[in-house]
């Protein structure tokens, strides 16, 4: 059937005869964005088989990694609760087993969800390995080994990412963010090996459960990228909290041993863990795919290179998610996918807005952010930079005891009084930062804020009765925190 297509930045005229496929759109890979893509109304076939219905953040990332979040921080709250006039034994027992189970259990009902979803919407599902042998034809390696040939119109990559290790001897003794989320045993003492988001949870989640963890990264400060500040904080939390940091640090060595498996620094230290994960970054998952002999470009990271429709080179072959390596990010690929269905079956042309993404890191507590890092604003600030700060001692923690500060931040353009980006680390950050995204995406003022009527008492009015500037940062000048 004819449909209007995207060329050059406009919509094409459909052609009066065209030639015949098996569908109007292929999608590899079953995640986030391919499923949402899947649901919508046209004819589309998805082809998985390792990552499964759902993809990573369902079945290997967010979905399972906030349940363990979730469980790591009832230590906190059982200990809190003892000033609150609950009486509790010394000794409170955590079953990892059970929680493991209960984790499973809840993949296991999503996974069926969208496998529900996908049938509902008339889509064909190939569990198997697909990988595109044309520009209009992709070859399906099913299960049980036999293979199937099929044209579409359209071909959608939506492969996502893959955990990487880093390359040092005894790597194989290590283990990803795959396995952490599945282990047979919780271990006494962990190791991890990275500064980002992922390994700054898992090292809240196991030292929640009574874990003894030691962090390596190389920078000063875990989470590069986020903002200095919060940054700062973040570490300052997790050190309180008892996890072992060391900065400026890589691992060099992995050892057998039959105490555990010891981690040698490049530094020369040594210590023993029982599980070292490496939390080192994540790679597209392009390699089997084919699609160097198709002539699809990719770039130096073996991300699929698109344009800001999300097409490649090759005019009928999109992708979307992380397996471009833009903003890697699930509501990011749903937003991809959604600009790709109006742009291709909607006569829509859509490109993703990239601009006041928000995002967490769930820590405990954690931190989220939206917009401009102060040195983001900084650099691409043309006038001055207000920054207004409020650090309290959450409510809740003056009768706990608890002695861990919740900082926010809003950093402002100061000639159009626009606010340009916001970050809070403490407790429900990542659901205070959702109603504040909305406010930076419709162009909020900081006098807009202050005049919008707070919520008491929480922890979010603060961010409506913030007066005083904390700094002001001269155009051309670089940041200077109090931390």
């Amino acid at each position: 059937m004819a449909r209007k297509m995207l060329v050059d930045g406009e919509l094409s005229k459909p052609n009066e005869e065209e030639t015949h496929y098996d569908f109007d759109l292929f999608v590899i890979g079953a995640g986030s964005g391919g499923v949402a893509i899947c649901e919508l109304p046209f004819h589309p076939v998805s082809s998985e088989v390792i990552g499964g219905v759902g993809g990573t953040c369902v079945i290997r990332g967010c979905v399972p990694k906030k349940i363990l979040v979730y469980g790591a921080s009832f230590r906190g709250e059982i200990e809190d609760a003892k000033n609150y006039g609950w009486e509790l034994n010394d000794k409170v027992d955590f079953n990892w087993k059970k929680l493991l189970h209960k984790k499973t259990e809840e993949i296991v009902r999503l996974n069926g969800i969208y496998k529900r979803l996908l049938t509902n919407a008339g889509v064909k599902l190939y569990e198997g390995e697909g990988k595109i042998v044309g520009p209009n034809e992709v070859e399906v390696t099913q299960l049980d080994g036999t293979k199937l040939s099929y044209s579409a119109k359209h071909i959608l990559i939506a492969t996502g990412g893959r955990a990487q290790r880093a390359t040092i001897p005894g790597q194989e003794l290590s283990i990803t963010s795959d396995e952490a989320l599945s282990l047979d045993e919780l271990p006494k003492r962990a190791v991890i090996l990275g500064g980002g988001y992922i390994a700054v949870e898992f090292a809240s989640i196991w030292n929640g459960m009574g874990v003894a963890v030691d962090l390596f990264f190389r920078k000063e400060l875990p989470l590069r990228g986020f903002d200095d500040e919060m940054r700062a904080v973040v570490a300052r939390n997790l050190e309180a909290r008892g996890i072992n940091l060391h900065p400026r640090t890589n691992l060099s060595e992995l050892v057998k041993t039959e105490d555990g498996i010891k981690v040698i620094t490049d530094h020369g230290e040594e210590l023993t863990a029982d599980v070292v994960l490496f939390a080192t970054g994540r790679a597209p998952n392009t390699k089997r795919l084919n699609l160097e002999v198709v002539g699809v470009e990719l770039d130096k990271m073996g991300a699929v290179k698109v344009d800001e429709y999300s097409r490649t080179n090759i005019p009928s072959i999109w992708a979307i998610g992380d397996v471009t390596n833009r903003m890697n990010l699930t509501p990011v690929a749903l937003m991809e996918g959604t600009c790709f269905a109006k742009t291709v079956f909607g006569g829509q042309p859509s490109k993703p807005d990239y601009r006041d993404i928000p995002c967490a890191v769930f820590c405990l507590p954690p931190l989220s952010v939206v917009g401009l890092s102060e040195e983001q604003a900084t650099d691409q600030a043309e006038g001055d930079i207000l920054v207004f700060t409020s650090t309290f001692n959450p409510m809740k923690n003056t009768i706990s005891g608890r002695q861990e500060k919740t900082i926010m931040k809003l950093v402002v353009d100061a000639e159009t009084d626009q606010v340009l980006g916001a970050s809070m680390c403490g407790p429900d950050a990542p659901e205070i930062m959702q109603g504040i995204a909305v406010a930076l995406k419709c162009g909020a003022t900081k006098a807009q804020f202050d005049c919008t009527v707070g919520i008491h008492p929480s922890a979010a009015e603060e961010f409506v009765t913030m007066r005083s500037v904390t700094r002001r940062i001269a155009a051309g000048s670089k940041p200077k925190t109090n931390l």
